[in-house]
């Protein structure tokens, strides 16, 4: 049996949950477990538990590899995240980028070498989010960790190593907010250059390449074939863009929002603006290295921070509620990036009366951010697909389309797009069906675009 007519594991790392996935050749899911993805406060400073998930991830892949024979791995990580590695292992734990590296010190030093956003189309972000300057920070507090290094090695890169010992670059990462790139050259960026890093990366290979077989041992660890295969991997927003950038179905201008921890906007050919690096836009390179627009905030923390760990159900009721009663939610409720960085977040007029109310404002707000950054590239004519956490959302849909006249919004019928993006990266080159999902019902209410209006004008997104 060929490792294309058996299963795939797609292993999915999300800055909030880790996933695994077991899907059969027919792309049908078979099985699914997650775990939170913690971050250790021990240590040098703030990283990734990295032998935790390692030990997770070996005992659930045994336990798949009781239930069908399993002939690739793919994995999908966020972005903004690399490790530094020997040929025995990570020479330093691997940072979060939510860590502010260094003082105000290691920051001047970085500003005065970072490309300017013209060339990378990279903005400079809060904290790690520019991994430019996690490596920075890295190589001038931790000189002798830092030497040792043979690789650097982007977070998917990373575990792919870990399962097949070879080691590799690839584009979605490399060309992620990073500084590290120039999209329209296909080049290192002049940051590299100057800092003579380009020989600390691996060569690059397509998200979709075979690396090769799973290590023996890990294979006789966990009962998988030997000749189970690794695929190199693909950052996660851009797994999301995969189907679309496939199927013919859409293969004219559309914009791909990716939900989650994150909420990415991508704008696949339907951007007619600039982009503006103050407003968190940037330039995210595809599967294919080619430029894609694109504006992001921190959707699902600032939903949770609004709504609570646990939000309520609720209904159309608690929505006109919180839209007649003008209870406006004003950027931001995340501290790391967005549009709005920098400000505060409040709740305006009065506040929600129950649980439910918080989830409908939470659910109002985020639909907000998305309309905003639909106009802010320029896109808000061309239909819209929403992938990922949001699609569970009945509301977040409906809303979107009943902000514009005649706006068209389809809601994948994949709750996480990086799985079908890492199960399509599995199957590369045959063909597929990818089901666009449903076509979203416009939320209809004589207040919602007023209330628009009114968020607007309070945030000054005109």
């Amino acid at each position: 049996m060929s490792a294309r007519t058996r299963a795939t594991v797609v292993l999915d790392i999300g800055k909030t949950n880790a996933k695994l996935t077991l899907i059969d050749a027919a792309g049908r899911t078979q099985a699914e477990v997650r775990t939170p993805n913690t971050v250790r406060r021990d240590g040098p400073y703030p990283h990734h538990d990295t032998q935790r998930l390692w030990e997770w991830m070996l005992a659930q892949l045994r336990e798949f590899a009781a239930q069908a024979p399993i002939g690739t791995l793919v994995p999908v990580t966020h972005g903004a995240t690399a490790a530094l590695v020997d040929d025995a292992g990570l020479v330093l734990p691997v940072l979060d980028y939510e860590h502010v590296p260094g003082d105000a010190t290691d920051l001047a030093r970085y500003q005065a070498m970072r490309p300017p956003f013209e060339e990378t189309g990279s903005p400079e972000l809060p904290a790690g989010l520019n991994l430019g300057r996690q490596l920075d920070w890295l190589q001038a507090r931790f000189p002798a960790e830092f030497a040792r290094a043979r690789h650097v090695l982007t977070y998917p890169q990373y575990w792919a190593w870990r399962l097949s010992g070879v080691a590799a670059s690839e584009i979605t990462s490399l060309g992620c907010h990073t500084d590290l790139w120039r999209p329209r050259q296909r080049s290192w960026s002049t940051l590299v250059e100057r800092r003579g890093w380009q020989a600390l990366f691996p060569p690059r290979r397509d998200a979709w390449a075979r690396l090769g077989p799973l290590r023996a041992e890990l294979a006789d660890r966990t009962g998988l074939p030997r000749d189970c295969e690794v695929v190199c991997g693909i950052h996660d927003s851009n797994a999301s863009l995969l189907r679309h950038l496939q199927a013919p179905q859409h293969s004219g201008p559309c914009t791909v929002l990716s939900t989650g921890t994150w909420v990415i906007a991508a704008a696949l050919g339907s951007a007619t603006l600039p982009l503006v690096e103050a407003q968190d836009m940037l330039a995210n390179c595809n599967v294919f290295g080619e430029p894609v627009p694109c504006l992001r905030f921190m959707g699902g923390r600032e939903f949770a921070a609004i709504a609570g760990p646990a939000p309520a159900p609720f209904g159309a009721a608690e929505l006109e509620a919180v839209i007649a009663r003008q209870t406006l939610a004003l950027p931001c409720f995340a501290e790391t990036g967005g549009p709005f960085a920098g400000r505060a977040g409040r709740i305006d007029g009065p506040p929600p009366v129950t649980a439910a109310e918080r989830a409908a404002l939470a659910t109002l707000y985020v639909v907000l951010m998305a309309d905003h950054g639909l106009s802010a590239l320029g896109a808000e004519d061309s239909p819209v697909v929403v992938e990922g956490a949001f699609t569970a959302n009945p509301w977040f849909g409906r809303l979107l389309a009943g902000l514009r006249e005649g706006r068209v919004v389809v809601v994948s019928d994949d709750a996480s797009g990086t799985t079908c993006g890492g199960w399509l990266l599995a199957r590369w080159g045959e063909p597929h069906t990818a089901s666009p999902g449903e076509v979203a019902a416009a939320f209809d209410s004589a207040g919602w675009r007023a209330y628009r209006e009114a968020w607007r004008g309070r945030v000054g997104a005109g």
